[in-house]
């Protein structure tokens, strides 16, 4: 399957080297994951990949204190 680059890679590349946090939302299937995942292979430091559909992830969010 061919990955189509696109525009706000960049971008969201760029915000992550001021922001600690991004979060990406959008309708179903319009590739976030997918927008995630390949902007993760190009940072340089640590990253959290949370997938709050998933309620592991989301009581991870939910009790953020505790996993510090």
């Amino acid at each position: 399957m061919e990955i189509y680059p696109r525009y706000i890679e960049n971008a969201l590349s760029e915000r992550l080297s001021t922001f600690p946090v991004i979060g990406i939302t959008g309708p179903r299937q319009a590739g976030k994951t997918t927008l995630a995942k390949s902007i993760i292979k190009t940072v340089q430091k640590p990253v959290v990949y949370l997938d709050l559909e998933l309620p592991s992830d989301l009581n991870r969010l939910r009790n953020a204190d505790l996993n510090t």
